[in-house]
């Protein structure tokens, strides 16, 4: 078995992933499948911590068009993000693999407070380490939450869990003729203006020279390819 190419990584994982098919919830198969897929990169010798999102259950921008002010609504989507964690976590441990999801909010009942010592203490023990509760505050995308995390953690890499296999020209579902890049700099993805990331995510990435990969999550295994560099996907760096 191949080592690989990471030690520690940060994934980013969408939320609405977690719902398959569903526009709302989470669709179990996925999460197990997913949960799997977790184990077996970290059975590869990495630390593996994970951002997810929350827009299968609440999108902040969402909420906030229909009354609710945007910080009450960003708050709601990072309370999500909790949920998806917890989710995960039940996943993880039901396989046997030691799982901690970590909060940006104080919820002693629920989940322990995000540090970097806790997440230094629990990767270094083997557990998969699940990051909730986004930044902690409002207008910040679980995206950037992922690069930031990453930063503050040693991170050498984000893994961008997405439906594509890494960054186009266009949406390759709709324009056929969308080409696919193989690597960008950090710049170039921001003047591309691709929409897999967000630009904050992007620029917070170039500062801290973290590289992103963008790769498809549709595949069982795509993580552990990814960390072994035998998977397919886009290298944001430099």
């Amino acid at each position: 078995m191949a080592e690989p190419i990471y030690r520690r990584v940060v994934i980013k994982l969408s939320g609405e992933y977690l719902a398959g098919a569903q526009s709302f919830g989470l669709d179990q198969p996925i999460v197990d499948r997913i949960a799997g897929d977790l184990i077996a990169a970290r059975e590869l010798g990495a630390e593996i911590a994970v951002v997810v999102g929350g827009g299968n259950i609440v999108r902040g921008v969402e909420v906030s068009s229909r009354g609710v002010s945007r910080p009450t609504g960003d708050t709601m989507g990072m309370l999500a993000t909790v949920m998806n964690c917890l989710a995960l976590e039940a996943a993880i441990e039901r396989r046997g693999a030691p799982a901690r999801t970590l909060s940006a909010f104080v919820m002693p009942q629920i989940s322990e407070l995000f540090t970097r010592s806790a997440t230094h203490r629990y990767l270094a023990e083997g557990r998969i380490v699940l990051l909730g509760g986004g930044t902690g505050n409002p207008f910040f995308t679980t995206d950037t939450t992922a690069v930031l995390r990453a930063a503050e953690i040693g991170a050498q890499a984000v893994l961008k869990a997405t439906n594509v296999d890494g960054i186009y020209s266009a949406d390759p579902k709709k324009d056929p003729s969308a080409k696919r890049f193989d690597r960008l700099t950090h710049s170039q993805a921001i003047e591309g203006n691709y929409k897999v990331m967000d630009a904050t995510a992007f620029a917070l990435a170039r500062e801290t020279s973290l590289p992103i990969i963008v790769f498809s999550i549709a595949e069982p295994g795509s993580i552990s390819a990814i960390l072994r560099g035998a998977g397919q996907g886009t290298i944001v760096a430099g």
